[in-house]
């Protein structure tokens, strides 16, 4: 099993509905079992936008390859997203962890026995892998002698072989390995089958007792095998433990990654490499050796053809079989636990769908799914498929192709079963100045024009879609539309669309936002006198850097957890994200100071006459605090209505009061500025700076693993 971690802004607003309280330890029958006071007031009390972020919700089960009736989940029935174990078998279910700050970071060992999982400081993503048994027990550090650092993949073996990779300032990337019972012994050239996560971030596996002992094996010492300066990470360990599977940017280009197939020891087995040592802007992806026995060949993500597909290579031969997957947009794949079919993920302006390419044959057929968007999907070992989907009208839902719901939410107090429905997402295609941005909107029950949030994607490589997002909904409660943009470097339109996004960073994503806007207005749909433009993560950083260059245009921004001052946030982030600054911009602040200046919020601070409401994590490693009170100081220097929310988080809060307490300030924020309702108002507006205690703060936002929360995104609620 794998886990990878993305260097990107991912941004709070990706998941925008955790929620408030203390998760209580212990085992219980169905999923949940929520922490008394977790639910707040009394549930039929509740409006309808808070519901859909307090509801209980449950991510995508990972499952076990060598014991595949015993899985792990993220849920927030405690009001806080933690990890959850659970025995299909007897259907006891048990909460792994119990952070204040929440946890989705972990991965089921490949026996079943153990659990690992993350365990940073209060959102920072800094820290270590802990260890704990599948059916309970004190954790321990997984790997003693390592220590702490940001995660950068972690693969699991059978034979309890561990393959953990660290990312620090000082060392940049470095790859570990400790050795199991049996890998010891291994040496040559894979003969076995792999198991890994794939761009669905969805398991596949083999079925098949694992010969260790319970808690994962790991006797040796971490053994170092690789170091760079530049971003590398984990793929993923074949099923013989012999094989590793490493993506690597040591040609400099961290937007497309090569990848390296190395021994346990190290040493290079085979190397591919599209973008030729960085000439060529074509990355790849490990998606997963193939699940048996004797088969060394690795699934692979390419963007040969100017977009997203697998091909499969065997490392040891050389062969490489492209696939013929007649499908248009991006295309993901994992392995059928046999290894005699594949299971595609199709992703496509905005929705997604699953299909079955049949290995031998090349028959692609369809898996029947409802129309909207899978968060993630895993083949079972019986041939069915979960998956977790939802629509912008309907909370998500883990479903089978067995026709049944796979794993249910619990009701909380109140009654509080699910959450409410929505609106349906529409869509509009508007010509942009590099050809035609797709934008997704909902409306508000009435005529407009309305009042218009244009609620702006983190990433920047991202995308928004036709997937259950809280936060929206609760502005359409409020008599908002809102317009969301798939700007360019946004995911899902083809290579181009993506790697535009380079050198001109932000000015490039506000033009296509900028013609999205002029459409709205002239379509009748937004009111140009009531525009607020707001984001999380990449996301804020764009709605800083709009309203200092299109200062009248905008009538309140919200920036969440924001790139501000370009040049200080550069300086104080995590390497990796250093990296794919050096990509983006072409070099260092020193090296070309122009364009970190032209794209720096910082830059057009004295041009904001929109009032400016902020909030940003203390903790945050990838839009650091420091660079965020600078602008702040400027603002206050130049007496701008501004108000300021810092949390003792990282980047964004798992926990459900926390979110719905920053969601409700926004609103606030902009009903003072523009009326109830959206409605214009004259009263005076106040500069007010406001920092929560440590209890009301909540953890960082990074991506669940190893299928345990298949898109965190989803499962928290955005």
């Amino acid at each position: 099993m794998t886990e990878s971690s993305e260097a990107v802004r991912g941004g709070a607003r990706q998941a925008d509905g955790s929620a408030g309280g203390s998760a209580q330890r212990g085992d219980r029958k169905g999923a949940g079992g929520p922490a008394a006071g977790a639910a707040g007031a009394v549930g039929a009390e509740w409006p309808d936008w808070e519901k859909r972020f307090r509801a209980a919700r449950v991510g995508l089960p990972d499952w076990a390859e060598g014991a595949p009736e015993r899985s792990l989940f993220v849920s927030n029935a405690t009001g806080t997203y933690e990890l959850y174990a659970w025995d299909r078998t007897t259907g006891e279910q048990r909460q792994v962890t119990d952070r204040p700050n929440g946890t989705t970071d972990g991965v089921l060992s490949p026996d079943g026995q153990s659990v690992w999982w993350f365990s940073d400081t209060d959102g920072d993503e800094f820290g270590i892998w802990q260890r704990q048994p599948f059916t309970g027990g004190p954790d321990e550090p997984a790997v003693p002698g390592l220590a702490a650092s940001y995660p950068a993949g972690l693969a699991l073996g059978l034979d309890g072989t561990a393959v953990i990779g660290r990312s620090t300032d000082e060392d940049g990337s470095v790859i570990h390995v400790v050795r199991g019972a049996r890998a010891a012994s291994d040496t040559g050239a894979s003969t076995g089958t792999g198991t890994g996560t794939d761009a669905l971030a969805a398991r596949s596996g083999a079925a098949g007792a694992a010969d260790v002992e319970p808690g994962g094996g790991q006797d040796a010492a971490p053994v170092e095998i690789y170091r760079h300066r530049q971003s590398a990470g984990v793929g993923d360990l074949s099923h013989d433990s012999s094989l590793i599977a490493i993506e690597h940017t040591e040609h400099g280009d961290a937007m497309h990654s090569a990848i390296r197939v190395v021994r346990l020891d190290g040493t290079t087995v085979a190397e591919l490499d599209d973008t030729k040592g960085g000439a060529e802007e074509l990355g790849l992806a490990v998606l997963g050796f193939a699940p048996v026995s004797g088969d060394a060949r690795l699934l692979v993500g390419h963007q040969r053809s100017g977009r997203w597909e697998p091909m499969i290579w065997n490392p040891l031969t050389g062969e490489e079989r492209a696939l013929t997957i007649d499908l248009p947009g991006d295309v993901g794949a994992e392995w059928y636990p046999d290894g005699t079919a594949l299971l595609v993920d199709h992703s496509y302006q905005a929705r997604s769908e699953l299909w079955r390419y049949d290995l031998a044959s090349g028959e692609l057929s369809r898996v029947e799914t409802p129309k909207g968007t899978i968060s993630g999907a895993t083949a079972r070992p019986d041939g069915s498929v979960e998956f977790l989907w939802s629509s912008a009208q309907h909370p998500p839902q883990v479903r089978s192709t067995t026709g049944r719901v796979v794993l249910e939410p619990p009701p909380l107090p109140g009654g509080l079963s699910r959450a409410p429905d929505s609106v349906p997402v529409e869509d509009a295609w508007v010509e942009g100045p590099a050809g035609p941005v797709h934008a997704l909107v909902q409306r508000p029950a009435g005529e407009g024009p309305f009042p218009t949030v244009f609620d702006i994607h983190g990433g920047p490589t991202w995308h928004d879609s036709d997937a259950f997002a809280a936060g929206p909904a609760a502005w359409v409660d409020h008599g908002y539309a809102v317009v969301r943009v798939n700007y360019r470097g946004s995911t899902g339109y083809g290579r181009a669309w993506t790697d535009a996004l380079k050198h001109r960073v932000g000015l490039i994503e506000l033009e296509d936002i900028d013609a999205v806007r002029a459409w709205a207005v002239s379509s009748g749909l937004a009111d140009p006198e009531r525009l607020v433009l707001s984001g999380g993560s990449w996301g804020g950083y764009l709605t800083l850097l709009g309203l200092g260059t299109q200062p009248d245009v905008w009538a309140v921004g919200l920036a969440a957890v924001p790139v501000a001052d370009y040049v200080t946030a550069y300086h104080d982030e995590m390497e990796a994200l250093k990296a794919m600054d050096r990509t983006l911009l072409g070099g260092t602040p020193e090296e070309v100071p122009e364009r970190f200046a032209a794209s720096s919020p910082l830059t057009y601070v004295d041009q904001v006459r929109a009032p400016v409401y902020i909030s940003a994590g203390v903790n945050d490693p990838r839009c650091p605090i420091r660079q965020v009170e600078n602008y702040v100081t400027r603002l206050e220097q130049r007496g701008a209505t501004h108000e300021v929310y810092r949390y003792d988080a990282g980047h964004g809060s798992l926990v459900v009061e926390e979110r719905i307490k920053q969601v409700r300030m926004e609103i606030a924020f902009a009903e003072r500025h523009l009326g109830r309702g959206g409605q214009p108002t004259s009263q005076p507006t106040s500069t007010t700076d406001t920092t929560s205690p440590a209890s009301a703060s909540g953890g960082s936002t990074g991506g669940a693993a190893g299928g345990a929360a298949s898109d965190p995104a989803t499962v928290a609620g955005s």
